[in-house]
C-alpha cells in the first residue's frame, strides 16, 4: 500500500545523483577548458538538482514521522544538513543563473564563488544522505 510517507524515500536519490553528477562535470571542466558542454551540463544539472532538493526537503518536512531517542537526534542532524544543502544550492544556482542571464561569462570571481558554493553543496548533500541512510539502515526507520 502506498502512503505519503513513501514520497520522501522515493525522491531522495534525485538530488544526490543530479548534484553529484553536475559537480563532477564542473570539476572535469576545470581541467579540460575546451569542453564547454561540460560546464553547460553542470549548470543544468545544478538547476534541476536545486529544484529536486527543495521538493525533497519539503517532502521530508511534511510527510515523514517524528522520531525519538537516538534516531530523533540523527534525524535532527539530517534535517539540519538538508536545510544547509537547500540554502547552498539556492545560492549556487542563483549565482550561476545571474552569470548566464547577464552574460557575465568572463567574471571569474563570480564563477569561482559559484563553484566553491557548488562544491560545499555537493559535500553537504553527501553528508545529508549519510545521515538519512543511517536512519534507514541503523534504526530501521523509513523516512
Amino acid at each position: 500500500m502506498f502512503t505519503l510517507s513513501h514520497v520522501h524515500p522515493m525522491l531522495v536519490h534525485f538530488p544526490i545523483a543530479l548534484i553529484t553528477a553536475g559537480f563532477l562535470l564542473e570539476l572535469i571542466y576545470l581541467f579540460r577548458k575546451k569542453e564547454v558542454c561540460l560546464t553547460k551540463a553542470g549548470y543544468y544539472l545544478l538547476i534541476l538538482g536545486a529544484l529536486a532538493t527543495v521538493i525533497t526537503w519539503l517532502s521530508g518536512i511534511f510527510f515523514t514521522a517524528e522520531m525519538e531517542g537516538a534516531a530523533g537526534q540523527v534525524r535532527e542532524t539530517h534535517e539540519l544538513m538538508a536545510t544547509v544543502t537547500v540554502v547552498l544550492l539556492i545560492v549556487a544556482a542563483a549565482i550561476r543563473m545571474y552569470v548566464v542571464v547577464k552574460k557575465k561569462d568572463n567574471d571569474k570571481k563570480l564563477k569561482n564563488i559559484a563553484f566553491v558554493v557548488y562544491a560545499l553543496a555537493t559535500i553537504s548533500v553527501m553528508i545529508t544522505g549519510f545521515f538519512g541512510g543511517t536512519l534507514v539502515y541503523n534504526y530501521m526507520m523509513p523516512l
